[in-house]
């Protein structure tokens, strides 16, 4: 950033009699070390005016001040405290354990100037966790080495040499670069380098310079404003002076002849003003003065991340850096700010995304959360003046009313469905912060709160009248107990302590976090006792089955916002605040920031809070020690996850609100709760289940409210150790999915077997209602993990077990995660060392499985092969009874191809009867009823289950009777003649050639081949089928034939079916019993063949005249091929060779057109 030159005058206010240099070290202070002799009271002045009052208000304040008071003025003004330093040359969080012992000796040592060398030497040392590419850390290991030479300040101007090897290997080869720095009031303002690094971050060489002129003060020559030492040189030297600077520096010769002729035209501007402009005398009082930031740099950085997605983890750092920069309260936050707000504005993809309807990438929702975030913590300053908050609002105001300022709600155009209500116009990033605007800190009780100032007992007198009735408008102040409270919409509230942890004033953060706990707490009893008196002066209908309108019975939420998933996260803050002040979390060491490491705030009206420095007093002035700050963070963890709150629409809110959830669940998890916690958390349960409409754990909860599945479960595993009842009581009371609930939300509903339940609602009844569940895959598998989880702590309490499995039979609604559920209980039950299996589970996951069976026996397409095949080996494990029982009631669970392809025919395979053990009666009953299950499949899908029907029934020879008249019964109304051609060859293979002959006769008639279907997928069923009539006997060729003949109508098969008849016929060793029959060789001349070469014949004629109609040049030779199969065909009749011919003549008679062709059959058959 340009450093304005301030304009000095021509005359002199200071007395010269110290010569033409400043001592740094003041007088009559040791340089041994800090602490030796207190700073002198010259210096103690100077050092405020240093970094409080603009070099130009003390020269136009006294018309005479001292060179030596002058002299310390300028020593003071530059940075005494190297945080500053590390925080715009690092990372956050690079080294800071070093950055700690930096600034607590800084202001020990702030006394002396020696004293400011030696408290931040510790920053030298090496400390393992220091990453050797951060700017600080090569700046620090230059100034160790000695690379900084050539120092001098004058005035408020630094500047020196810095050496850096160009060559690691090479140590010797090193490059001079040249470094300069202005400063004032204690901050730099600008610096230069000669190096070409170009970053967000100073480079190396700054810091090395910086930090040698903090570290040795007492080394670096300091001189007065060039100003100064040009007013007391007479006419000669000054142009002495003059004539050499150019003669060194040739470069700036057009430059001085420029100046020097405006100098000599008396009207020029430069006659025109008073002084002449000086760069070492300092900023002007109008110079808004700040530490320096490269502005270019940061814009940079973010377009290139919008361009192309990259460079994600240092935008993060920036973020991290503006939070950073509000702790240290340091006005350059806000600016990195509004670059990058004004940055993001830019972004091309934002009018797709406000009115195309385009989605907005999840890589680029995050970081305008994080914006809008930010926002809210700047405009709730609470040291911010009524000026700088106008100005901020209308700088937000101006960017929401941007037609592509980004939605809150980034998928809020999905919300427009047809029949759904009007609902409120969606709000911008920045509505947030543009509501916070409107909060005030001119709150008397507020800032009782934060000076923790007790409540007085009139007061508490007042409230114990304000709970018999008398005094209104008391309850806002204090609680029950007597200790004040905070009553504000929460996430606003959560807002105001976010902000004070930003801007360094954690005790302050910290009480205000206690007081809305405390008033969470208390509106928490209120809201329990009004449901009870709610529901005692109501009276209740008695439930005796299941309601059938459950929309009657519903409460809304009591809040209308959700905290679990705001774009603020108030509980994470509330949370984060408290174990903070418990000592849980890592303390935060870099807080406000100031020269002397001391400082007072301001709230509301100029209050000041006293001490606010980032140590943490974890027995505080409030009274609070560690272990209640972990009871309210429990308390305000478990309040927040489960209030009652509706679903967010759009599925980056639920996946927000998810996350949210997690994080906060898995911090929780880490709770070790020992007796005074565990009574806590009972407490808190207690209340949640008896809140009415503020808990999503009462009753009676809204459809559209987020599920509490994965909330619950981490309430039943902590709780069932200490409180087994109320672990089961929260665990039944959540299982529920209120979208999809159409029963009694009861967890003592009567309920009946697995097969007689009445389901809750589709999960496609989700679809197409607002808001829309995106995220509901995800839900129901947290409410199958719940399930799972509390069926194995139940499994040696039969009737809780059957409580439990109960309540997810009837509130599951998805196949896939019921399933999942069975597999689950089926995985405890057997364990894989070889213990004994847990029988009660066994059975739970074959009730669960048989669920699953009839839920989808009517969805095609789900993958339920392998569930079959799962619920027999779960039966099988059952044993013996559950077996027949399945293949009893089979029709409930399973398709008829499914019960005899896989379940019958499992349950008898050898391996299923020797892992039972079961001897021959029970085999033989197995064997009996799997029959019985194949006769009853056979007359209900005969197509689909014919063949392993009659598998199961080898041994039964009534069943496979009975199972082979029902199959030529439905043959020719049901079944195809794959279907038939396939229990054919069954039949065939278990010698039973005669029924296979019926079948496939049976098969043959329900086929139809075209003329023009040479590679039709029966043609070796056709050949089998005659092929097997041909073994049997004459009659049942004929009878084949004449079939074929009707029905097969391709000369190219019939005439490999003519051929084939002609060979021997395929041997069979018996023929049901009967010896095969001498057989003769059939001839051509002789039924049933002479049949069939005429029907060949035919078909070759047909084919040919059908083939000519829409022949193409192309498919000549194709034809000619043709025509020579036929001419064989031809020659096995008697005539055959005369009619071929006559064919041939015929066809140039009538495909004369044709000459090409025609002369091409006659070249080839000479005719």
């Amino acid at each position: 950033m340009a450093v304005n030159k301030r304009l000095c005058c021509g005359h002199s206010n200071y007395y010269y009699g110290v010569g033409p240099g400043v001592s740094a070290a003041p007088a009559g202070v040791s340089a041994a070390g800090p602490g030796t002799v207190p700073a002198s009271l010259l210096d103690v002045a100077a050092r405020a005016v240093a970094a409080n009052v603009p070099f130009q208000r003390v020269e136009q304040s006294f018309p005479r001040v001292p060179e030596h008071v002058l002299g310390r003025i300028v020593y003071w003004s530059f940075p005494r405290n190297e945080r500053y330093i590390r925080m715009y040359s690092s990372f956050v969080g690079s080294g800071s354990s070093v950055v700690a012992s930096a600034s607590s000796s800084s202001s020990t040592s702030a006394t002396a100037a020696s004293g400011s060398a030696a408290a931040t030497g510790s920053v030298g040392g090496k400390e393992d966790g220091e990453s050797p590419g951060v700017p600080f850390d090569r700046g620090v290991r230059l100034l160790e080495n000695g690379a900084v030479d050539e120092v001098l300040q004058i005035g408020f101007h630094l500047s020196g040499s810095v050496k850096e090897p160009t060559n690691g290997l090479f140590p010797d080869q090193e490059k001079v670069f040249k470094v300069s720095v202005n400063f004032d009031r204690c901050k730099i303002t600008s610096v230069k380098c000669g190096c070409d690094s170009r970053d967000i971050f100073w480079c190396q060489h700054v810091v090395a310079l910086s930090l040698y002129r903090i570290r040795k003060a007492d080394n670096v020559q300091i001189r007065m404003p060039i100003s100064e030492t040009l007013l007391q040189m007479t006419r000669e030297q000054l142009q002495k002076f003059s004539q050499y600077l150019i003669s060194e520096h040739n470069d700036v010769l057009p430059t001085a002849q420029r100046l020097a002729d405006e100098i000599m035209e008396s009207q020029s501007t430069i006659n025109m003003l008073q002084g002449a402009p000086d760069p070492t005398a300092g900023g002007s009082v109008d110079d808004e003065y700040c530490w320096h930031l490269d502005e270019e740099q940061i814009l940079k950085l973010v377009k290139n991340f919008l361009t192309h997605g990259s460079h994600s983890e240092q935008l993060t750092s920036i973020f991290e850096k503006v939070r950073e920069m509000l702790r240290a309260r340091d006005s350059n936050s806000v600016r990195m700010l509004t670059l990058i707000t004004e940055q993001f504005l830019t972004d091309p993809r934002l009018p797709g995304w406000r009115t195309s309807g385009i989605p907005t990438t999840e890589k680029c929702r995050p970081p305008w959360d994080e914006i809008g975030a930010l926002w809210v913590c700047v405009i709730l300053n609470p040291q911010a003046t009524a000026a700088k908050k106008s100005t901020w609002w209308q700088r937000l105001k101006s960017w929401s009313e941007l037609p592509v300022c980004p939605l809150e709600d980034g998928d809020a155009r999905s919300s427009d469905a047809v029949g759904v209500q009007a609902q409120p116009l969606p709000q911008t990033i920045f509505h947030r912060a543009l509501e916070a605007a409107r909060l005030s800190w001119d709150d008397c009780h507020l800032e009782a709160i934060l000076r923790c100032n007790q409540p007085t007992a009139e007061l508490r007198k007042n409230f114990r009248c304000m709970c018999m009735g008398t005094v209104n408008g008391l309850c806002t102040l204090v609680n029950s107990s007597g200790r004040r409270i905070w009553l504000e919409n929460i996430p606003l509230s959560c807002a105001r302590v976010e902000a004070l942890r930003s801007h360094g004033y954690t005790d302050e953060a910290r009480r205000l976090a206690v007081a809305i706990v405390l008033g969470m707490k208390h509106q928490q009893r209120l809201n329990c006792l009004s449901y009870y008196n709610r529901k005692n002066m109501v009276p209740q209908p008695a439930h005796t089955g299941f309601s059938s309108s459950y929309s009657q019975r519903y409460h809304p939420p009591a809040s209308t916002e959700g905290w679990i998933g705001h774009p603020l996260d108030p509980i994470g803050c509330i949370f984060t605040t408290l174990l903070e002040a418990s000592g849980s979390a890592t303390k935060d060491n870099t807080g406000p920031i100031s020269e002397d490491e001391c400082s007072t705030c301001g709230v509301g009206r100029n209050t000041e809070y006293g001490d606010c420095s980032c140590q943490h007093t974890y027995t505080a002035s409030d009274g609070l020690g560690k272990e209640e700050y972990y009871c309210l963070a429990l308390e305000v963890a478990l309040m927040g996850l489960g209030q009652q709150r509706m679903m967010l629409p759009g599925v980056y809110a639920q996946e927000k609100a998810v996350k949210q959830e997690g994080k906060l669940i898995t911090q929780l998890e880490q709770f070790e709760l020992d007796d005074v916690l565990i009574e806590v958390f009972r407490e808190q349960v207690h209340m949640l289940l008896e809140s009415g409409s503020g808990s999503g754990l009462g009753h009676g909860v809204h459809p559209n409210s987020a599920p509490m599945h994965t909330f619950a479960k981490y309430l039943f595993v902590k709780l069932l150790p200490c409180d087994a009842d109320l672990a089961f009581r929260v665990g039944l009371r959540a299982m529920r999915l209120p979208v999809l609930e159409a029963i009694d939300d009861h967890e003592d509903a009567p309920v009946g077997h697995a097969g007689q339940q009445p389901m809750p609602g589709n999960p496609g009844q989700v679809i197409g209602r607002y808001p829309r569940w995106f995220n509901f895959a995800h839900v129901e598998a947290r409410q199958c993990d719940l399930a799972a989880t509390m069926l194995y702590a139940s499994r040696d309490e039969p009737q809780r077990l059957r409580t439990v499995l109960e309540c997810a039979q009837r509130n599951i609604c998805s196949s896939r995660q019921l399933f999942k559920l069975a597999q689950d209980a089926y995985e405890c039950a057997i364990p894989k060392a070889g213990a004994a299996r847990h029988r009660p589970l066994l059975e739970a996951a074959l009730e669960l499985g048989l669920q699953v069976m009839r839920l989808t026996l009517n969805r095609p397409g789900w993958h339920r092969n392998e569930m079959v095949r799962w619920l027999v080996k779960c039966a099988t494990e059952l044993g013996y009874e559950a077996l027949i029982d399945l293949m009893k009631l089979w029709y409930s669970f399973f398709t008829p191809s499914e019960a005899t392809g896989t379940v019958a025919s499992t349950i008898v395979s050898p391996a299923t009867l020797v892992h039972l053990g079961l001897d021959f009666v029970l085999q033989e009953e197995l064997a009996s009823c799997s029959c019985v299950l194949a006769v009853q499949c056979v007359r209900k899908d005969a197509p689909n289950c014919a063949l392993s029907a009659l598998t199961l029934c080898e041994k039964n020879v009534h069943a496979f009777d009975d199972i082979y008249v029902h199959i030529v019964d439905e043959a020719s109304a049901s079944m195809s003649w794959s279907q038939l051609f396939a229990v054919a060859r069954y039949l065939e293979r278990r010698t039973k050639a005669l029924r296979a002959h019926k079948v496939a006769l049976l098969g043959m008639k329900n086929l139809h081949v075209a003329h023009n279907q040479d590679s039709h997928p029966a043609i070796n069923d056709i050949h089998w089928a005659c092929g097997l009539s041909h073994s049997i006997g004459k009659n049942e060729l004929t009878c084949m034939i004449q079939v074929v003949i009707e029905n097969i109508h391709c000369a190219t098969i019939l005439s490999d079916i003519l051929r084939r008849c002609t060979l021997n016929a395929p041997g069979i060793s018996a023929i049901e019993g009967k010896h095969r029959p001498s057989l003769v060789i059939l001839t051509y001349d002789k039924p049933p063949l002479i049949l069939l070469l005429n029907a060949v014949l035919s078909a070759y004629v047909n084919t040919m005249h059908a083939r000519l109609a829409h022949i193409s040049p192309r498919h000549y030779t194709d034809f000619i091929e043709f025509l020579c199969k036929a001419r064989e065909a031809f020659l096995l009749a008697p005539d055959g060779r005369h009619s071929f011919a006559h064919l041939i003549e015929n066809m140039k008679l009538v495909y004369k057109g044709k000459k090409k062709l025609m002369l091409l059959i006659s070249e080839r058959f000479a005719l």
